[in-house]
């Protein structure tokens, strides 16, 4: 997992070349032009999809992991939570996951932790990273909007 922001100025060459393009992408792109859903890059392996999004309490949320792409969320603006655990293979899956999108729902990870996450934020979560998104900031629902860029692991 990676988490920065683009106010951070971080050297994007020691990346991954799809992840530093990826973020190239969110940090560089005017979404105020864009509507929401899925925005092209590279066809499946590269792809995006823009989001105005409102956050919700911790129990209302689940966990999720992908197994062919790497999710590169960026926050445009607004602020969430997003808790993040390592899958260890021990959680269970739950009913809701969609296999069809690389979705895949849990009821909890253990040593979970949240990132506060604010506009010009960015992580990269891969395969193993567990994270659960859209997480209340301190049990207030707020309004945001969010891009993540899906990367197949066959660019890594």
């Amino acid at each position: 997992m990676i988490f920065s922001s683009i106010h951070a100025h971080d050297d994007l060459r020691r990346y991954p070349a799809a992840i530093r393009k990826a973020i190239e992408y969110a940090a560089n792109t005017d979404f105020s032009r864009l509507e929401d859903g899925r925005q092209p890059i590279d066809g499946e392996k590269m792809y995006a999809n823009l989001f105005h999004l409102t956050s919700k309490p911790l129990e209302e949320t689940h966990p999720e992991l992908h197994r062919n792409y790497v999710d590169v969320q960026f926050w445009i603006s607004g602020e969430e939570l997003c808790g993040v655990a390592p899958y260890t293979g021990k959680e269970k899956c739950i009913d809701q996951t969609r296999a069809d999108e690389d979705l895949y729902f849990y009821e909890d990870f253990e040593n979970e932790f949240f990132l506060h996450a604010t506009q010009g934020c960015y992580a990269v979560f891969f395969p193993n990273d567990a994270h659960r998104p859209g997480v209340c900031v301190n049990g207030q629902p707020l309004d945001y909007r969010k891009v993540v860029v899906k990367v197949h692991v066959d660019l890594l």
